[in-house]
């Protein structure tokens, strides 16, 4: 009798098991996720020429176009243009053990200054063009300037590191050229200013 009780018991659990079983929704299938493209459309070659200019009370100083063959609805261009300058680190060592802190040792490393532009580019329709560029210009320089309350001092012969970073998007047509930034710097009183030219490339 217990025996029959038992096998009974366990049949109709093993029933509800399957049951449950065939009831339960399938695993919902893994979608491989892709991403969008952050350009779409045509691809049309362009030519993009970044000028950095800088200017000091007015006046033009320097003036440096960087062209740059950009492909619509492509990958970004990038330009790298620059030189490693070496920066002397001097400590103070003992002659001999036990000694005075007094022999100068110098070493050097290396710090990368030049100018990088990188520029994306998109067909926005109606002979439009949607670019995104970001700027990078870096520069040493001393400080010669005479000292002034309005202005930070730093030794005339240590040399500066002056740095210049933009990113900014834009739409031009086809021989458009626009301005798109201009900054001043503190301590030289500089102003760095770009200006973008979009043409079709023929």
């Amino acid at each position: 009798m217990r025996k029959s009780c038992l096998a009974a018991i366990v049949l109709v659990f093993a029933t509800s098991l399957l049951a449950a079983a065939q009831e339960a929704p399938p695993p919902p299938t893994p979608v491989a996720i892709q991403e969008k493209p952050a350009f779409t459309g045509p691809r049309i070659p362009l030519k993009v020429q970044v000028m950095l200019s800088r200017y000091l009370n007015e006046k033009k100083i320097s003036s440096t176009p960087y062209m740059l063959g950009v492909l619509s609805g492509g990958q970004k261009t990038s330009l790298r243009m620059g030189i490693q300058v070496p920066v002397t680190t001097t400590i103070f060592g003992a002659a001999k053990e036990g000694g005075g802190a007094n022999i100068p040792q110098s070493s050097y490393t290396y710090r990368d200054i030049g100018t990088n532009i990188d520029c994306q580019a998109n067909d926005a329709g109606s002979g439009q063009f949607s670019l995104i560029i970001t700027v990078s210009d870096s520069s040493i320089q001393l400080d010669t300037a005479p000292p002034s309350k309005d202005r930070p001092q730093i030794r005339s012969d240590v040399p500066a590191f002056r740095s210049f970073n933009a990113t900014f998007g834009m739409l031009l047509r086809d021989g458009q050229t626009m301005q798109y930034a201009s900054a001043t710097d503190p301590i030289s009183g500089e102003v760095m200013r770009i200006d973008v030219s979009l043409a079709l490339a023929k």
